[in-house]
C-alpha cells in the first residue's frame, strides 16, 4: 500500500513541473498523438494511453512538443533534464549578450576650452567600454540666436573624440537643443 501510494505521489510532482509552453504526462488532453522517443526515432501515431504507459515504463515522461500540428507531436523523454539544458542554454545567450547603454553629455554655446576637453574625456572614456555617447548641446534664451557658436563647439567636439567614435548622422536641433549620438568604433 505505501509503494502505491509513494508512485502517485512520484507521477504529481512530475506533474507539478510545468512549463508555460509545453503540455506533460496527464496535462496532454488529445486522443491520439505522433510519438517520438527518447532518442527521436518516430514511432508513428499512437492513442494517448498508450503513449503515456511506453512513458512510464521507461520511467520519463511524455512531453507534447508541437500542440498545433494534427496531431499533436509528443515526445518521450525526461523534462527535469530537458529544463536544465534549456535554462543552461539561456545563461550561455545571457553571457554572450553585449548591453550597450547610452550615456550623455551635455554641453553649453559659452563653453570653454578646458571644460570642452574635460567633456570629451568623459565621453571618450564612455566610447571605450563600447557605450554610445549622446550629445546635447544646450541653447537659452539670447543664445537662440547665435545657433551658428553651437555648431561650432559641436563639431570641435566631434573632432576631439573621432578617433574613438564616430557620429550616427550630422548634429540636430530637438526644441531648444543641438543633439548627435556618437557610436564607439570597432
Amino acid at each position: 500500500m505505501i509503494i502505491s501510494f509513494a508512485i502517485i505521489y512520484i507521477k504529481k510532482r512530475r506533474c507539478l513541473t510545468i512549463s508555460k509552453e509545453l503540455a506533460i504526462n496527464e496535462q496532454i488532453r488529445d486522443k491520439e498523438v505522433r510519438l517520438l522517443s527518447s532518442n527521436g526515432d518516430q514511432l508513428g501515431i499512437v492513442a494517448l494511453k498508450e503513449a503515456q504507459s511506453m512513458a512510464d515504463e521507461q520511467n520519463l515522461d511524455l512531453v507534447q512538443i508541437s500542440p498545433n500540428a494534427k496531431p499533436s507531436v509528443c515526445k518521450i523523454m525526461d523534462y527535469g533534464k530537458f529544463r536544465y539544458e534549456q535554462s543552461r542554454k539561456e545563461k550561455e545567450a545571457k553571457k554572450k549578450q553585449k548591453i550597450v547603454s547610452l550615456k550623455e553629455v551635455r554641453l553649453r554655446p559659452g563653453i570653454e576650452e578646458n571644460d570642452l576637453n574635460t567633456k570629451a574625456n568623459n565621453a571618450i572614456k564612455f566610447l571605450k567600454k563600447g557605450d554610445k555617447v549622446k550629445v546635447e548641446l544646450r541653447f537659452r534664451g539670447r543664445e537662440l540666436g547665435h545657433k551658428d557658436l553651437g555648431k561650432v563647439v559641436m563639431l570641435k567636439f566631434i573632432d576631439i573624440v573621432k578617433e574613438f567614435g564616430e557620429p550616427t548622422k550630422a548634429p540636430a536641433f530637438e526644441g531648444n537643443n543641438m543633439v548627435v549620438i556618437i557610436d564607439p568604433k570597432k
